[in-house]
């Protein structure tokens, strides 16, 4: 055969696309601890959303694109009135859910939230539901909607464990995307070619870029951003399942596959040097540990890597609050991922900044003894500067063992310590918070917390009774699973 001629044998579906479609279509759950977490994971997603509707920035973005559609068996976005259809709905109820960086998080070689997927999930089990029950058979339940959540938390935070998709500038929503496509897509009937077509199709998307993230331009956009890739997985999902064809090698295909284009370092010639050839690695098969892993942020709507650290300044707060200008400096020792994606200098441009930025954070619940959404908004920082004060007076160092335990499989600590020196010499205890209250290892002192969370969510938007009958419902297990998924949402329609 002349060298100029490329061989078209079209090959197996990537190996990794088939683990996924089996996982979805094959395994059964059978973790009540992951079943239970998966409880409180909704609850805790769902109420974020609610807290994200004061905002004018968010709900500005919510609703049909065409004012007034009418959409039979619409999909309906929590704390709203909206009826959409399934693609825009997974848009909506994804962007509330991450707006306030409040719900779940992962932390490993890659970042993310894997209860963003809840956007597409709830979406188009509300529609199909609805559908369903106009034909006259039986709706999906909230049961299947915990299972998908497993499952979907289980795609993202496997794949991320050992995987760094920031390290090659790509941003963690393309795993939002992925998770999606795969459970979506079992949701709605698929098969199992027609799940692999569905996620082919996820991995040969265009993917984010983390440019939005970062000092100088981080910007809103990564409050709505995993709404995007939620709702591109059920657009995605539901092409796939019109039989569209899929494309085997989205992954390994020889330069034009994910790995060769956007995984793999190159050079100046864009030539590809053997030795850096990038694949996915793996630790473990896809289960239900990360579920059971999951990080719950409960104390505080901040990026997950410094709720140590607003931790650590709330106990700091009582013994510093008299004494702000008599301080010198203030030390935080972390863990390298912390100093790699939140620590800046220099000004604040918006809401978004501020709740990415490790020295901000540290700052106001050293000042005022707490940490909410509003601390971040432009008036209030306007009228603190006190805030950038002792910003400029911080210092951040990395803890080796810190970044070690980080990444370690039995403890995956966010440690952060924090000390306050004053200019006459005397200084506080350095106070060190290893793992978050909303850590695996803290789940009997944060379930009672982040069942207080909820209530007060709920009560932002529904009337005592209302609130009162959601929250007794999330809180039984079994009633919860046998609730069909039209009927729970239909409580939380204003």
């Amino acid at each position: 055969m002349s060298a100029n001629v490329e061989a078209n044998v079209r090959p197996d579906y990537d190996d990794e696309l088939q683990k996924i479609a089996d996982y979805v279509l094959d395994y059964r759950i059978k973790s009540s601890e992951a079943l239970d977490t998966a409880r409180n994971c909704l609850m805790d997603t769902l109420g974020c959303g609610l807290l994200a509707l004061r905002f004018p920035e968010c709900t500005k973005h919510l609703g049909p694109l065409v004012e007034g559609t009418v959409v039979p068996h619409g999909a309906r976005v929590p704390g709203t009135s909206f009826r959409l259809d399934p693609v825009k709905a997974a848009w909506d109820i994804g962007c509330i859910i991450r707006w306030l960086d409040y719900n779940d998080t992962w932390l490993a070689a890659e970042w993310g939230h894997p209860s963003d997927n809840l956007g597409g999930i709830l979406a188009i089990a509300d529609h199909l539901s609805q559908k369903r029950l106009a034909v006259g058979r039986s709706p999906l339940t909230m049961r299947d909607v915990l299972e998908a959540m497993i499952m979907a938390h289980e795609i993202q935070g496997v794949i991320a464990l050992e995987n760094s998709f920031n390290r090659v500038g790509l941003d963690h929503v393309v795993l939002v995307k992925v998770a999606t496509t795969a459970v979506v897509a079992k949701l709605m009937g698929g098969d199992r070619e027609q799940v692999l077509a569905a996620l082919s199709h996820a991995w040969v998307d265009g993917q984010s870029l983390r440019t939005y993230r970062h000092a100088p331009n981080a910007g809103s956009r990564k409050s709505w951003a995993a709404g995007d890739a939620t709702s591109r997985g059920v657009r995605l999902a539901d092409i796939a399942l019109k039989d569209e064809m899929g494309i085997p090698g989205a992954l390994t295909a020889p330069q034009w596959g994910f790995y060769d284009v956007l995984f793999t370092k190159s050079n100046k010639d864009q030539q590809i040097k053997p030795e850096d050839k990038r694949r996915f690695s793996f630790s473990q098969d896809y289960g239900t540990y990360v579920m059971e892993n999951i990080l719950f942020k409960i104390s505080f709507p901040a990026e997950f890597h410094s709720q140590t650290a607003c931790e650590a300044a709330v106990k700091l707060h009582p013994q510093v609050k008299d004494r702000l200008g008599d301080i010198d400096k203030i030390v935080i020792t972390t863990h390298e991922s912390a100093i790699r994606i939140i620590s800046k200098v220099g000004e604040l441009a918006n809401p978004a900044d501020r709740d990415h930025c490790l020295q901000y954070m540290t700052a106001v619940p050293l000042i005022f003894g707490n940490l909410v959404a509003e601390h971040y908004e432009d008036s209030f920082h306007a009228a603190n500067p006190i805030i950038d004060e002792l910003r400029e007076k911080m210092e951040v160092v990395e803890d080796e063992r810190y970044t070690r335990e980080y990444l370690e499989d039995d403890k995956r600590s966010i440690a952060n310590a924090v000390q306050v020196f004053f200019k006459d010499g005397s200084k506080t205890e350095q106070v060190v918070v290893e793992y978050p209250v909303g850590h695996r290892r803290r789940r009997k002192e944060g379930i009672p917390l982040l069942e207080d969370k909820f209530k007060v969510n709920l009560a932002t938007r529904f009337p005592a009774g209302r609130s009162q009958k959601i929250f007794d419902l999330c809180k039984q297990q079994k009633a919860l699973e046998g609730t069909p998924v039209n009927a729970f949402m239909d409580l939380f329609v204003i």
